[in-house]
């Protein structure tokens, strides 16, 4: 009886193995410019069959080691990252970058744990404040692909400004559309011409809003991206371009989703029908468009109701005094 539950038992977990894919990331490093390796993400959104590979994680080989900008979205992932980076340089890691505190590009700090991690000020504290959060709401969404993974804040407080490392200079901005409060980091190489717009640039995907401070600040961030001289832009989701064209798709959906909202507020249309309403059809190929739109709504509608409740009692308040 024992050797036959024992058989049963053995059987379960060969079908089990056959049928349940291995927690690996299929990872292809992509050299999109002289020292500089690109990781591309799905356009997807965090799921158990993408282990939450839905990020552009990207390495520069310098003359000094390593520069690693943003970890991905798990102990596993940056633990792959880092064999990845192995295999393409016998150079070591120095020095680690984390773009923001949204969950998909820090959670790899792990695997870099002995390394210093540079953030600025307002991107450790806003990991440190919801890195367990996020933490526990990546467990539900991929499963076991977050196993073992716990919040490394970073260590290392970023100033904008130039930083010069083994050859490649590096000019570090901060900017505040996406994650607000100065908390949205953008690196120029200057060297090579990459600019890393993180996730102030979606190309391909629809942008996701539920930080940003306001639309018009995110726009005005795009604007000051669009001054600046580069020769490839790397975008936080979608492919790179040799152009501003994530700049510009990030832009004309930003405007059409502040001006849907605010037409939508002053109509008195419900969070549920604006949700509802027809996408232009130049956004209908972007990937998650429907998804994120009804999050804006539920995030930001607020806002945009309140501005026009405000805006028809300021008016009232001055007819009744004239």
């Amino acid at each position: 009886m024992r050797n036959s539950l024992t058989f049963f038992l053995l059987l379960l977990l060969a079908l089990y193995s056959t049928f349940v894919p291995a927690l690996e990331y299929q990872f292809e490093p992509r050299q999109i410019a002289p020292n500089t390796w690109l990781i591309t993400g799905t356009t997807e959104d965090f799921s158990r069959s993408n282990g939450g590979d839905i990020v552009n994680v990207a390495f520069i080989t310098t003359d000094a080691g390593v520069l690693v900008l943003d970890t991905g979205s798990s102990k596993r992932y940056g633990e792959a990252l880092r064999e990845v980076i192995a295999k393409v340089t016998d150079q070591p890691v120095i020095k680690v970058f984390n773009s923001h505190h949204h969950p998909d590009h820090f959670f790899g700090n792990q695997a870099f744990d002995e390394l210093p991690i540079l953030a600025l000020p307002a991107t450790q504290q806003l990991i440190a404040a919801r890195g367990d959060g996020y933490a526990e709401n990546l467990y539900r969404m991929v499963g076991d692909w977050m196993r073992g993974t716990e919040v490394r804040v970073p260590d290392q407080i970023l100033t904008p400004g130039m930083m010069e490392i083994g050859g490649h200079r590096l000019r570090l901005m901060a900017f505040s559309g996406h994650s607000g409060d100065a908390a949205d980091l953008v690196i120029l190489d200057e060297t090579t011409g990459v600019l890393f717009a993180f996730d102030l640039a979606f190309y391909g995907r629809a942008p996701t809003t539920p930080d940003t401070p306001d639309l018009e600040v995110w726009l005005e961030d795009i604007r000051q991206l669009m001054a600046m001289q580069f020769s490839l832009l790397v975008p936080g989701h979608g492919d790179v371009a040799d152009d501003a064209r994530a700049l510009d798709q990030t832009a004309d959906y930003l405007s059409w989703l502040h001006q849907t909202l605010m037409e939508s507020a002053a109509l008195g249309l419900t969070s549920t029908e604006v949700m509802n309403l027809p996408v232009p059809e130049r956004f209908i190929g972007m990937d998650l468009v429907r998804e994120e739109l009804a999050r804006s709504v539920s995030h930001l509608y607020r806002d945009y109701e309140e501005a026009v409740l405000s805006s028809l009692t300021t008016n009232a308040l001055e007819i009744r005094h004239k």
